[in-house]
């Protein structure tokens, strides 16, 4: 099990976030319908065997389980979320990601998008998780699975997501071609690119 360290509450949220013992519900779509019998994660791009996962298949997948904080870019933080699913870097394995690729793209059913670079995602701390503090991933919250990347502004972390597009290049997201920061790390507050 990965696990953060622990500290400090004051030093482990970043400036401009303040904590919320809530888990407040922010998303730009509707929640999608998930029927298990028909759900599909497709691993696309520059990689050496596409896959398209089963839910029974995903959840077969190798089960990790991270402690990290989320914070999100309108000023929330929420500390010591735990976390269970399949490793981001477990997908790349067994899809066999290419030496080229420099940035994923992640997606829900909606069409919504979000961008990575690939040294974000294949941290420790990456994972699609199932569930959330020992239940299944609630649907307001991503269900049945979301992204999870804690070292980012959590709308990196897609909600529903069904799919990731390994990339030679760098193709911006949903949030970020509407004028929000490309990186996304919260210490440095990179909220807006402008």
């Amino acid at each position: 099990m990965f696990k953060r360290r622990t500290g400090d509450e004051k030093a482990r949220t970043p400036p401009g976030q303040r904590v919320t013992r809530g888990w407040p519900i922010l998303h730009a779509e509707p929640v999608p319908r998930f029927d298990p019998a028909t759900w599909r994660f497709r691993v696309t791009g520059q990689v050496e065997r596409e896959l398209e996962l089963t839910w029974e298949t995903f959840r077969a997948l190798p089960s990790v389980t991270i402690e990290s904080d989320i914070h999100c870019v309108t000023g929330w933080t929420k500390l010591d979320k735990t976390w269970e699913g399949a490793a981001f870097r477990e997908i790349a394995e067994r899809a066999g990601a290419k030496p080229n690729v420099t940035h994923v793209v992640t997606s829900a059913p909606s069409g919504y998008t979000a961008n990575l670079p690939i040294e974000a995602v294949m941290d420790d701390d990456a994972l699609f998780a199932w569930a959330h503090d020992g239940q299944p991933l609630d649907p307001q919250h991503g269900g049945p699975l979301r992204l999870v990347v804690p070292k980012r502004y959590f709308w990196k972390s897609t909600k529903w997501v069904i799919g990731v597009e390994f990339l030679d290049h760098d193709e911006r997201g949903f949030w970020e071609v509407r004028g929000y920061h490309n990186d996304a790390h919260p210490f440095a507050e990179e909220r807006y690119s402008w």
